[in-house]
């Protein structure tokens, strides 16, 4: 009998761990795990424990393992990166998110197995330029992002788009531009946590919340507005596409709705049954200047090419999120 293997790299990570979730929901698939676990103390093998993966594979022993089984690999899901938008050294996150990306790609051209893949909305740099994720080689070359990690994202997109429209892809192709996804399984992402995890400690605690003020006269304290997704949406998204092997390039995945960080403070408060006690304090000088003040992500294209599950409301995500996994001893998925 014939294997089904679905490979998820970054498999431990926040949202690769919920794509692992949902897949090992189907019995027929045998998830395969590529991932660094690090320090126990993290908990980032927490993530996965709950979950019957078929295999778990080091990420120098990547290529090999995928050659050793590729005709039973049925979708490569690669959310493996760094995913720091901090991070000094950029030859570290070039070759992390560029390199090894594009070397994966070429596999799967080669092999013709599916790959789905984790884009960002880092590529859109300040918004400028809006957030339409039309995918054509001249959309993509005109974005101009803010940071290495945006860069290193945009350049790998840029490098799809081009090798399909030469022919040499696998026989499916989908990057996904992540917005602000939140959710269980990113205790282990520290500064990078959204700031649903990173105040529930003091929501608990009935503390003060502390959040970023305003520095243009036209938004309120807090009300700096972004497109907050659900990462069980996430991962639904996920799952449909490798039910649906015709939607090939780069998508948006967000709510489509733009709310601020005072609302979803407020949300957190709200679930834990307090009254929201938010203290706004400056934001630092040196991201003031490149300090983005509103996201959204235009999902038409997505909705076009089939999709049609309604995507989480912040109040209920953040509800879910907090009663189901932050206030309980085991906030794993």
């Amino acid at each position: 009998m014939s294997r089904r293997i679905v490979f998820v790299t970054g498999g431990a990570g926040f949202i690769g761990s919920n794509i692992v979730a949902r897949l090992s929901e189907d019995r027929s698939l045998e998830v395969v795990v590529c991932d660094r676990l690090r320090e126990a103390e993290l908990g980032k093998w927490r993530n996965i424990a709950k979950h019957p993966i078929a295999d778990f594979v080091a990420p120098e022993a990547m290529f090999d393992w995928l050659e050793a089984h590729w005709s039973d690999v049925e979708l490569v899901v690669h959310m493996g990166a760094v995913s720091s938008t901090t991070e000094p050294d950029a030859d570290k996150i070039i070759h992390s998110n560029f390199t090894l990306s594009r070397d994966l790609f070429a596999w799967c051209a080669e092999r013709q197995r599916r790959l789905i893949y984790a884009s960002s909305a880092a590529t859109y740099g300040d918004g400028a330029l809006g957030f339409d994720d039309d995918d054509s080689f001249e959309a993509l070359s005109a974005l101009r992002p803010l940071n290495t990690y945006g860069w290193s994202k945009a350049l790998f997109d840029l490098h799809a788009v081009r090798q399909a429209a030469r022919g040499v892809a696998p026989p499916q192709w989908v990057g996904l531009k992540f917005f602000n996804v939140y959710g269980p399984n990113e205790g282990h992402k520290h500064g990078m946590k959204s700031v649903a995890a990173q105040i529930w400690p003091k929501v608990r605690a009935g503390e003060t919340v502390q959040l970023f003020q305003s520095h243009r006269p036209d938004v309120a304290h807090g009300g700096q507005l972004r497109d907050f997704v659900y990462v069980r949406d996430v991962a639904d998204v996920v799952v449909w596409l490798a039910a649906n092997p015709q939607v090939n390039g780069v998508f948006n995945l967000g709510s489509g709705e733009a709310r601020s960080f005072a609302e979803m403070a407020q949300a957190v408060f709200a679930s834990a049954g307090q009254a929201p006690d938010i203290a706004y304090i400056p934001m630092p000088e040196a991201i003031r200047e490149r300090y983005q003040y509103f996201t959204q992500a235009q999902m038409g294209r997505l909705r076009q090419a089939g999709y049609e599950a309604p995507f989480t409301s912040l109040e209920a995500g953040i509800d879910d999120y907090v009663q189901g996994y932050l206030a309980k001893a085991d906030p794993y998925r």
